[in-house]
């Protein structure tokens, strides 16, 4: 048995087919990002919410952001 050898040509190649392959590079890099931010939004709610016992409304208010960044920043005494 003998196998037979691929043209390494690359310049019969569809734009379709390189076209997917741009797509699915670029999703690929983007994907871990995605996930990141997703596990974080996840983490916020479910540590505010259900750890805290805060409303879920407040999870995406800047000033409940704002006053636990003061609180953790603040300078004791």
């Amino acid at each position: 048995m003998t196998a037979t050898s691929r043209p390494t040509d690359n310049s019969n190649r569809s734009s379709g087919r390189v076209i997917a392959r741009v797509i699915w590079t670029s999703i690929k890099i983007l994907i871990i990002p995605v996930l990141c931010i997703a596990a974080l939004i996840v983490g916020l709610a479910v540590g505010y919410v259900i750890l805290g016992d805060k409303p879920m409304s407040d999870v995406f208010d800047s000033g409940t952001w704002k006053h636990m960044y003061d609180l953790v920043f603040a300078e004791g005494g």
